[in-house]
């Protein structure tokens, strides 16, 4: 006769555990402390089975036979009940352990051992670790697109259109991750490209007038700053590099055979390398710089110590001191400058975007233009070089 809940209540404990049978092999095991116990018998292959339901009165009558229903559907499908029980534990055991964070850190370790840039990893770290807060704790296979549309319009809202763009990059990364393997089934940023609004485009300052960049050239030549930080802000303009290739400038870069500035793919913004021919003026200020201490490699040294960098800061912070104000000129508008005076002569545009090391969409033509293109960058850059030198007479 199947069981009520009176009869479970009024069941009192006996020395010895006994059953009470609700039909279909469930029954409630009463233990002699007071305990009573679902569990289930049932055959599986020929072979007896139990399972266990929980605990009354945590696990109702109805629930208890809820989960009887439950298990002898999967005996029909021809499944063992206690090894999908098993299976499910263990599912929701690793589901608990692989939080977002977990595998945020993998990613993370991932793009380390592919070497990429230090400030690429660290704006990386702080994109996951910092602003991916909120996601840390959550299960990676339970976040949904509107959580993480609603993380990156916070961020949206507070003015930083290209950081919530960012990141929603680097956190899909980080859901790819967990497809390939097994541990999510979809990247719920997929949905989400082209909901946030596109980055306010802002060009940084440069002087582009041939007259005002002479009086710029002239303000170089008579700063009474450090000298690494002069021959710095010179090497650049006549570079057309960005001032952070600048400042991480090593010996082992240099071939002074060939006269030619190799920048490893790492230290590049667009991640591929960059082979700069230095004119006869760029390659004066190799020699007067050439570090012959064992050991230093760096060609511009913080003026602290000759093994560590320029700061940030270094070339803007000259310029500040020269009286240009931050919205006249920066160090990294140098390029524009260059790019704007060589364009409006007439030099060729590919060439001009070879030397910037700016990539070609086209992935054949960057593959030829990088090949084809060296011999007349060559003769770009020393163009380029007395053509500073002109400004800067003032001729």
């Amino acid at each position: 006769m199947p069981l009520t809940d009176l009869k479970i209540r009024k069941a009192k404990a006996r020395p010895k555990p006994y059953k009470m049978s609700d039909g279909g092999g469930l029954f409630l095991l009463v233990k002699p402390g007071g305990g009573k116990l679902w569990q289930q018998k049932y055959r599986f292959l020929g072979k007896e089975g139990l399972l266990s339901h929980g605990q009354y009165p945590a696990v109702s009558l109805a629930q208890a036979r809820k989960k009887r229903e439950d298990a002898k559907e999967l005996l029909a499908e021809g499944r063992d009940p206690s090894v999908q029980k098993k299976l499910d534990r263990i599912a929701a055991e690793t589901q608990a352990r692989t939080t977002f964070k977990l595998i945020a850190e993998e990613h993370l370790a991932n793009m380390e051992d592919r070497r990429l840039a230090p400030t690429t990893l660290t704006k990386n770290n702080w994109l996951l670790m910092r602003l991916a807060e909120p996601l840390h704790k959550r299960p990676i296979s339970e976040i949904s697109s509107a959580e993480v549309l609603h993380l990156l319009q916070q961020v949206e809202r507070s003015g930083r259109r290209e950081t919530a763009i960012r990141l929603r990059s680097i956190l899909s990364g980080v859901f790819r991750l967990a497809i390939v393997t097994l541990r999510a089934e979809s990247d719920p940023t997929e949905p989400l490209k082209g909901a946030l609004r596109p980055p306010k485009v802002v060009n940084r300052p440069a002087i582009t007038d041939e007259n005002a960049f002479g009086a710029l050239l002239r303000d170089i030549e008579e700063f009474p700053g450090y000298y690494v930080t002069i021959a710095a802000l010179k090497f650049q303009i006549l570079t057309m590099v960005r001032p952070g290739e600048v400042r991480g400038a090593t010996k082992h870069e240099i071939d002074r055979v060939e006269r030619k500035w190799t920048i490893s793919q790492d230290r590049m913004k667009m991640r591929r390398e960059h082979v700069v021919p230095l004119s006869d003026q760029a390659f004066e200020i190799v020699v007067a710089l050439w570090p012959e201490v064992e050991g230093v490699e760096l060609l511009f040294p913080s003026v602290m110590s000759n093994r560590r960098q320029l700061s940030n800061n270094t070339l803007n912070s000259a310029l500040r001191r020269m009286g240009y104000q931050k919205d006249e000129v920066t160090a990294h508008g140098f390029r524009a400058t260059a790019s704007t005076i060589l364009n409006s002569r007439g030099f060729d545009p590919e060439v001009i975007e070879a030397a910037l090391a700016h990539q070609d969409k086209n992935e054949i033509r960057r593959t030829y233009n990088r090949a084809t293109y060296f011999d007349q960058r060559v003769e770009l850059m020393q163009t380029w070089a007395d053509l500073v030198d002109e400004f800067r007479s003032g001729s």
